[in-house]
């Protein structure tokens, strides 16, 4: 991509010594690290790999090199099996996690995205590892800022990816940053392995692709990536601040219920400025509706403007009104539609919200659905008065519940708190809520209309 290089030294491998202090400055990281790292098989990735193989051997620690197969083309798999040679050649641990199931017609690229964050992640939370490095660089982070000033984006979409970004149990790091794609390849080079070209890298069905078409002159206008990672950096500061404020807030304002919902005080979240009240709002909806639900800026001020009239409406797969005071931000019943089997002693995560545990007592797989208001006044009927909670009725609709064909067979809480195993002894079916989208971490980390990027 020489458009958007720049610079000097763009042929030279990566040493050593600047890649540990790229991985200096993520900080972050225990004395023995494990990380796992995204191998799709390109320069790029086994650039990664190469550099991070001696960086955790100095340190006493691990690496697990995972790829993606995502079954979109006939010799994906191949490709797959080929990178996992390369794996073995390297002494690297690998697996290989594939992506079933119909992929969409539209959409491809971000449900392919999504599908990926969400196999990554898995997979690490399976091996106890916190650090997932990723590969992306610094003409990957110039493509971002491009493609988010052709959408209009503000601050956000400018600041392009983060360098380092908590994504539930995992850590997201990306230590190439700051190295053009050219030295990651000289980096391979150097030390005689070989990498598959991905054909949709060059496919002008997606935008990046036909971005790099464009590089010779974009960067003969002065639009090289040494400055649009500027951009991305300053960008980054402004955002950072913006996302201190909003954390700021939430503090203040907001109540994560074990149910899956969120109550804001309105008198901090009305008196707060509009872009962090709106970024507040933004939080909330993210983390009750799932991110599948993004939430324009229009919609945004729409509601802020609603709830100060003492109003509310749906948005984002949520319910937003006036409850007591609050404001709360509950799952919209016709958007917890998911239905799922779960074998006895499965784990699974429900509507994007519920980290679901079924108890081994159960004979065969259950069915984990939305409860609805037929179930609830089922359930109801069968606890003590005192044991009923006082929630509101979209929660209660869209409680997880265990099924059997038409047959009830629990309302799993957290904590247990509203059933046990009889006999006390067999763990007992447990659902918490732990949103992929949450409250404790920055919102904006990296964005395409409030969407992450990975």
């Amino acid at each position: 991509m020489p458009g958007l290089m720049g610079g000097t030294g763009d042929s030279d491998p990566v040493s050593r010594e600047e890649f540990a202090r790229a991985m200096a400055a993520l900080g972050g990281f225990e004395p023995a690290p494990a990380v796992a790292v995204g191998l799709s098989g390109g320069g790029d990735s086994l650039a990664l790999v190469l550099l991070l193989r001696h960086w955790v051997a100095e340190r006493g620690g691990s690496l697990l090199a995972l790829t993606v197969d995502h079954g979109l083309r006939p010799e994906s798999a191949d490709e797959a099996a080929t990178v996992g040679q390369t794996a073995a050649r390297l002494g690297i641990p690998h697996r290989i996690l594939r992506w079933d199931g119909e992929k969409p017609l539209a959409g491809l690229q971000a449900a392919a995205r999504a599908a990926r964050h969400r196999l990554l992640a898995a997979a690490c939370d399976e091996a106890g590892i916190l650090h997932l490095a990723l590969a992306h660089h610094r003409d990957d982070q110039a493509e971002t800022v491009l493609l988010r000033l052709a959408r209009g984006s503000g601050i956000d979409g400018l600041a392009g990816m983060a360098a380092v970004r908590a994504d539930g149990a995992v850590r997201v790091i990306r230590p190439l940053l700051n190295f053009s794609h050219d030295r990651l390849l000289a980096t391979c080079r150097a030390e005689g392995v070989d990498w598959i070209e991905d054909p949709s890298n060059r496919n002008p069905r997606f935008a990046r692709a036909r971005l790099r078409a464009a590089v010779d002159l974009l960067g003969g206008e002065g639009l090289d990536a040494i400055r649009l990672g500027e951009v991305a950096r300053r960008a980054g500061r402004a955002r950072a601040a913006l996302e201190q404020a909003t954390a700021g807030l939430l503090a203040e304002a907001a109540i994560l219920h074990p149910e899956g919902w969120i109550t804001l005080a309105p008198a901090p979240l009305l008196a707060a400025p509009a872009e962090i009240a709106l970024r507040a709002l933004a939080q909330a909806l993210a983390a009750v509706g799932g991110p599948a639900h993004p939430v324009r800026d229009e919609a945004l001020e729409r509601l802020l403007g609603a709830l100060a009239d003492g109003q509310g409406t749906t948005l984002g797969g949520c319910v937003v009104r006036m409850r007591r005071g609050a404001v709360m931000v509950a799952r919209e019943p016709v958007a917890a539609i998911e239905r799922q089997s779960v074998p006895p002693g499965g784990r699974a995560l429900w509507d994007g919200r519920f980290d679901l545990r079924v108890s081994p007592r159960h004979g065969k797989p259950v069915m984990v659905a939305a409860l609805g208001a037929a179930g609830w006044r089922e359930w109801v009927a069968r606890l003590a008065p005192e044991r009923v909670p006082d929630l509101p009725v979209p929660v209660r609709e869209t409680l997880p519940s265990l099924w059997s064909g038409t047959e009830l067979l629990g309302v799993p809480m957290v904590g247990g708190r509203y059933g046990s195993d009889a006999d006390g002894q067999v763990p007992m079916d447990r659902a918490i809520f732990r949103p992929l989208s949450s409250l404790g971490r920055p919102a904006f980390t990296v964005v395409s209309d409030r969407r992450g990027i990975i």
